[in-house]
């Protein structure tokens, strides 16, 4: 009996790039808990950013009017293509999401994703900057950020990141993700995190711009006491004190003990002085 040979259209397969921290989601069932977790609605849009090779985008596209889809990855955007292109909700965009504009995105619109870790932090960033046209956001991160999302004062994981999501979302964690879930297999944890967008700031806040530089300064030197951590970010030590006491802050307490609502009372007093 002959052995049947492979197959001619068969790909070969894609090799993970360690440059961009490619690590594939293989579980299916993982993916189905996230699918449910979004709760999607027909006709209601998903940005996907990092499909890979498509386990997670397949779901979607299943449960959703339309998946608008970022991959940096020529290879996998080539794969996608040509795995998906009977799909006629599924649309691909080739390119970087930290640039991507997503006013392209049809509003507003639900981010499903298993962000690639080496840039998660600042697709955060971008992520909230466009929260005003997003529903909620469905991610899969490491499980040191979902962390750092969800901390309250007090602890390490504490700090500008924490502020940032809480200051414009409800941030709930939702669960882990073993590394026996992806191929390659990744040195850390990861975890699947909900935002979702408040209709206004958690607090009200003068200048927000102004708001998040106190943020980043104050945690910039995060074993110094507040003033000292202030100063060497460029703030004057005389109107500082004076606006930690105006806020009713104590001038020994560092940046991780402060509630959004201090560094907010500590933001106006600053803005009051000037």
């Amino acid at each position: 009996m002959t052995r049947p040979g492979p197959r001619a259209s068969a790909a070969p397969a894609h090799v993970p790039r360690r440059s961009l921290g490619q690590h594939f989601l293989i579980d299916k069932n993982i993916v189905h808990k996230i699918v449910r977790l979004a709760e999607l609605q027909p006709g209601e849009t998903v940005l996907e950013i990092g499909p890979g090779r498509g386990i997670l985008t397949d779901a979607l596209l299943d449960s959703s009017g339309l998946v608008v889809a970022v991959e940096l990855d020529a290879a996998l955007c080539a794969h996608l293509r040509a795995t998906l292109r009977r799909r006629s909700n599924f649309r691909l965009v080739e390119g970087d999401a930290l640039t991507f504009d997503y006013a392209q995105v049809p509003s507003p619109f639900l981010v499903v994703a298993n962000l690639p870790y080496y840039v998660s932090t600042p697709l955060l960033f971008r992520l909230l900057e466009d929260r005003r046209r997003i529903d909620r956001l469905v991610l899969m991160l490491q499980e040191e950020v979902v962390a750092r999302l969800a901390a309250a004062p007090g602890g390490r994981d504490y700090g500008a990141l924490s502020i940032a999501a809480q200051f414009y979302c409800e941030v709930r964690q939702a669960f882990r993700v073993p590394p026996t879930c992806f191929r390659p297999k990744p040195q850390v944890g990861s975890a699947v995190v909900v935002l979702t967008p408040l209709r206004k700031p958690r607090v009200s806040v003068a200048d927000e711009a102004f708001f998040f530089r106190i943020v980043r300064a104050g945690f910039a030197h995060r074993r110094k006491a507040l003033p000292n951590s202030l100063r060497d970010e460029g703030f004057e030590g005389g109107p500082t004190a004076a606006a930690l006491e105006q806020a009713g802050i104590d001038p020994r307490r560092r940046a991780e003990t402060l509630s959004i609502e201090e560094f907010a009372a500590l933001t106006d007093a600053l803005l009051s002085l000037s």
